[in-house]
């Protein structure tokens, strides 16, 4: 089988072998916004071509590809939801070349009623080991997700514009003005954690950069690291509200695992960090228990 976790700007794709072990990868950026005038079936052939040559023929897809602006647009599957469950949504895809079959994506709301949606976080969730019986991960990213797990199902999750706010703030407001490139991690970044937890609240503390920079108390190659900080630190905190001293499942790239298990030990957490492989292991259960014929 062939597990593919095709997002807005990147594709990953992985040959899997019965046992559920990777074969063979690809990794590029041709995620949903970089294919030109919706050539997705052209793309995946291009991208995945010598597998199916190699004769594989089944093909499961996530992630934005299943999104308003992907292939298909699939319904959302509501929570909770597991394994079973979402085989039992997959959506068909025609492809003249193999079956093609598109994970429908999760939906839920927050503790106020809120909706919220993910799509290809919930891969990576069942890819983890540790989540089987249940317990809460965390999947940092442009838009972070907060996922608790219950039996073995996902039972709700949580929506953070971290990243995309950490963009916008440093490209387009006067605190880009006094910043300039340096170290992701380190003393900066934990003094922004630190400084997430005072009084005065979130936007209070991000003006605090520029002053902090303007009084000589932060170098401009230390702004962005500190700022990161205090947004990672808000995150951290308010997702741990509810459940202090939680164990903590970090899954992603391992540049921002490690940010996010630094804030989330100082948060009171504790933190055990996973690679973004956890999709593949996803895809290989829910083919697993999908209907190809």
């Amino acid at each position: 089988m062939i597990g593919i976790d095709w997002g807005t700007t990147s594709f990953r794709a992985f040959r899997i072998a019965r046992d559920g072990r990777i074969r063979e990868r690809r990794a590029g950026l041709r995620g949903i916004l970089n294919v030109p005038d919706g050539r997705f079936a052209e793309t995946l052939r291009e991208e995945i071509g010598p597998w199916l040559a190699a004769g594989e023929d089944k093909v499961l897809l996530s992630g934005m590809i299943g999104s308003r602006q992907g292939w298909r647009e699939a319904p959302y599957l509501a929570c909770p939801a597991g394994v079973a469950d979402i085989a039992r949504a997959l959506v068909d895809i025609e492809f003249d070349w193999a079956k093609v079959k598109l994970v429908p994506g999760l939906s839920g709301a927050d503790e106020s009623g809120v909706a919220e949606v993910m799509r290809g976080e919930e891969t990576q969730v069942i890819g983890v080991p540790a989540l089987l019986t249940g317990g809460l991960a965390c999947l940092p990213g442009t838009h972070s997700k907060w996922v608790r797990v219950e039996a073995g199902r996902i039972t709700g999750f949580t929506t953070h514009m971290t990243g995309e706010a950490y963009g916008a703030l440093r490209g387009y407001t006067i605190l880009g003005r006094t910043m300039r490139d340096g170290p992701a991690n380190g003393a900066p970044f934990d003094a922004g954690v630190r400084r997430s937890g005072d009084p005065g609240g979130l936007l209070h503390h991000i003006f605090g950069v520029r002053s902090q920079v303007l009084a000589e108390r932060l170098a401009e190659t230390e702004a962005g690291a500190y700022l990161s900080g205090i947004l990672i630190g808000h995150e951290a905190r308010a997702a741990l509200a509810t459940t202090p001293g939680a164990v903590v499942q970090v899954i992603g790239a391992p540049e921002l695992t490690l940010l996010y298990a630094r804030a989330i030990s100082a948060c009171g957490g504790f933190a055990e960090q996973h690679d973004g492989e956890a999709a593949a292991r996803g895809l290989a259960m829910i083919g697993e228990r999908a209907a190809w014929d």
